[in-house]
């Protein structure tokens, strides 16, 4: 068995009405995959309707050390990304976060 040298996070926030996310899934949700040992975000995937979406987030996040300031990602978003959603990609971001350090702390 292949040894993983890395961790799985999911974290949801609730869907502004009236978006064609809400209307999918009623939820903005984001699985990002960090490394153990760097934190860095090495892969992300969010609820986004389309593929671009989908793209354009993971190249903003990819590479992001998630145990450092969390506001200056939300910042990042906030410049790039304008959209009803921001807000609940932004509160999805902080509680994937909050869940991650959470864990490493817990573990060590």
């Amino acid at each position: 068995m292949q040894k993983l040298t890395s961790i799985l996070v999911t974290a949801y926030a609730k869907a502004p009405q009236g978006t064609s996310m809400y209307e999918m899934y009623k939820h903005a949700g984001i699985v990002l995959e960090i490394d153990k040992e760097t934190h860095k975000i090495i892969d992300a995937e969010f609820t986004f309707i389309t593929g671009l979406a989908q793209d354009f987030f993971k190249r903003m996040l990819v590479g992001f050390d998630f145990t450092t300031n969390i506001d200056d990602l939300i910042a990042r978003v906030d410049e790039h990304y304008y959209a009803p959603s921001s807000g609940s990609v932004a509160v999805a971001l902080k509680s994937a976060q909050k869940r991650y350090l959470e864990k490493i702390q817990k573990d060590h």
